[in-house]
């Protein structure tokens, strides 16, 4: 009796030690990567790149892929385990609430899509089960499975969490289907350059393109614009394979492809009087960003 009881009590006195603590979300910088299949499968990544305070809050920027404009920002509050993002373009209170990790089974959670192809008011979802799973560091961390709850009628598909990553679709669609042969799903997913959360099922590897160190093969790309002049020219190009425009909202304007011209002509006229986002994408997946004023 006395040797079952010593048991119970080392392991009542210990079971802090065996027990997985919450993994924050933003507590490294982080870099996702995005893979799409429709003919091909194309992977895009962005990044939590620099901090920012707004409204007396500390944030995280979004960078890279529909984040250039560095307008999204995010924060955590890792004692609630809560995220939240805020567009800077909008009022300084108006931020969303994307993930709670404090659910449990059987939660009913408001699921907020901002500036994502699903609908920004994704209206309530169930936690249906949280399975702890092992991912890339060989720790388990808790997946949450949602499917909308009963009278949802803005959404009709299933969403995924997995804690100190986020959903498996982009990281603003807590919502979203991580359907890769759709609006696609996440494959990589690093904290400081080493990989935490993998699937290979469409791609080769997880490699960090932003984050690690990586040839720049855009040294040499320069952009031009005169004044009162609809168009610009970048210049230096041959390595450039394409050019996509975006708005200050992150959305894609256009997409021009290159095939190793020495210039590039972008014609602005259709567009409103503002700011837009040019990013030069070139071989080995590196990356150039310019803000052209129209």
């Amino acid at each position: 009796m006395k040797s079952k009881l010593s048991i119970l009590v080392f392991l009542i006195l210990n079971s802090s030690v065996f027990a997985q603590s919450y993994k924050p979300l933003l507590d490294n910088i982080n870099e996702w990567h995005f893979t799409t299949c429709f003919s091909g499968c194309l992977t895009d990544a962005y990044y939590t790149d620099g901090d920012t305070i707004v409204n007396g809050k500390n944030y995280k920027i979004l960078d890279g892929y529909h984040y250039i404009s560095r307008t999204f920002l995010l924060r955590e509050d890792i004692a609630t385990q809560k995220v939240y993002i805020k567009l800077a373009t909008s009022e300084p209170t108006d931020e969303y609430l994307l993930y709670d990790f404090s659910l449990n089974e059987g939660d009913v959670f408001d699921m907020k899509n901002p500036v994502t192809p699903f609908p920004r008011d994704g209206g309530l979802f169930v936690v249906d089960s949280i399975i702890a799973k092992p991912l890339q560091d060989g720790n388990s961390y808790k997946h949450y499975y949602f499917s909308p709850a009963p009278g949802n009628t803005t959404s009709n598909n299933n969403a995924i969490w997995v804690e100190g990553v986020g959903s498996l679709s982009l990281i603003n669609a807590p919502g979203g289907n991580p359907n890769i042969n759709e609006v696609g799903e996440l494959s990589c997913f690093f904290k400081d350059t080493e990989v935490f959360y993998a699937n290979l099922d469409s791609i080769q590897d997880c490699i960090p393109i932003h984050l690690g160190v990586t040839k720049n093969y855009l040294e040499e790309v320069s952009v031009t614009k005169q004044f009162n002049n609809n168009t610009c020219i970048l210049s230096n190009t041959q390595n450039v394979k394409s050019v996509k425009v975006f708005d200050l909202s992150g959305k894609l304007l256009t997409n021009i492809n290159n095939n190793g011209n020495g210039s590039i002509t972008v014609d602005l006229s259709a567009y409103q009087n503002g700011l837009y986002i040019l990013l030069a994408t070139g071989s080995g997946d590196s990356k150039k960003s310019f803000k052209v004023l129209k």
